[in-house]
């Protein structure tokens, strides 16, 4: 038990069924930093795409109630509620496409690193995630610094690609002052472009470093002890004991079966101790003779009991006893080259009852 509570322990890489296991439990790779950078791409594409159009829409609309603002009328309820629709459709209109685009770019981040998998397992709320000791360790451990690490690689990406935008684009924006105010929205937006395309640029870095560690570090978490992994091979191919058991009594079941076959015989073959071979032969039922019982020591002893009880002849063939012990099945018809010794046997014993051959 000390081995497998113990994390350093786990020095063994994780089997296909530890992996499968977790993947279906929704346990996977996930980067944050996939998931931000297809924000930054999304914040592009509006940027690039939508904004412009979107925002002189969204200008002529405001500028309505700034422009004619006695021409709403507010006397009744139903006034009310027919301009906050008005002031729905057109602010939703801004922004729907913009929160498409984001939610494409998050869903997308998600589907990339893993093929989507429904786990409700995920869902249902564990009270271990409110653990003291357990927030300390996912801040200040290795998990922890890592990200702080991450916040500040991300922190001083910005900063550098500002600094140096900005500096490039000094003089623009200085121009800017003494240039016409109607000017001024479109020098900002062509600006704001260029940072979250430099920014989106210099993170790519920043996500491929993320996903490789993402990996490692789950791969990691799944790592196994020596005994889990036998526990395991345990539970996949059956557990020795209960195998050993079940083997066992399937044995006990098939030798009582063999057992109430033997007083049906018509001969059995003797070592004369060691083996014996309970035969069927009726000349009526057609066929070879039949095996119904066969055994070595105690059963051979067993078969030769119920034979004696039940006036069964036995015939002592100590070579042919052992070599159709190790031969023959029961329920089967003895094997041809078992013929001629065996009709030998039957063509004394009718000799000896007075019987046609």
């Amino acid at each position: 038990m000390s081995e497998a509570a113990d994390p350093d322990s786990k020095t063994e890489e994780p089997t296909e069924k530890k992996i499968q296991d977790a993947i279906e439990q929704g346990n996977v790779p996930q980067s944050r930093e996939m998931a931000v950078f297809f924000s930054i791409m999304g914040i592009c594409i509006i940027l690039y795409l939508f904004i412009y159009n979107s925002v002189a829409v969204l200008n002529s609309f405001l500028a309505f109630f700034i422009d004619a603002p006695e021409s709403i009328s507010l006397t009744t309820g139903r006034d009310a509620v027919a301009l906050l629709q008005l002031v729905a459709i057109g602010v939703g209109g801004f922004l729907l496409p913009i929160v498409c685009i984001l939610m494409v770019g998050g869903i997308l981040a998600s589907v990339l690193q893993n093929p989507p998998r429904f786990a409700p397992g995920r869902l249902e709320p564990k009270w271990s995630r409110l653990s003291l000791p357990g927030g300390f360790k996912r801040i200040f451990g290795l998990q922890g610094q890592v990200e702080f690490a991450k916040s500040v690689a991300k922190l001083l990406i910005i900063t550098i690609v500002c600094t140096i935008l900005l500096n490039s684009e000094q003089h623009h924006v200085v121009n800017a002052m003494f240039s016409d105010p109607s000017a001024i929205p479109e020098i900002v937006l062509g600006l704001a472009m260029r940072l979250v395309s430099a920014i989106c640029v210099a993170t790519v870095a920043l996500v491929a470093a993320d996903l490789v560690w993402s990996r490692f570090r789950w791969r990691k978490d799944l790592r196994m002890t020596r005994q889990e992994i036998k526990d395991e091979l345990r539970q996949s191919e059956g557990d020795p004991l209960m195998k050993a058991r079940m083997r066992s009594i399937a044995q006990d079941r098939s030798r009582r079966r063999m057992m109430s076959a033997v007083p049906n015989a018509s001969l059995v073959v003797t070592n004369p101790t060691h083996f014996a071979i309970a035969l069927r032969y009726v000349p009526e039922e057609g066929g070879a003779p039949v095996v119904l019982a066969k055994g070595k020591d105690l059963i051979a002893l067993a078969i030769r009991e119920i034979a004696q009880k039940h006036d069964i002849p036995l015939i002592e063939d100590k070579a042919l006893a052992r070599s159709m012990y190790d031969n023959v099945e029961i329920d089967r018809s003895i094997p041809p080259e078992f013929y001629r010794a065996v009709a030998q046997l039957f063509h004394y014993l009718y000799q000896r009852n007075g019987r046609h051959a």
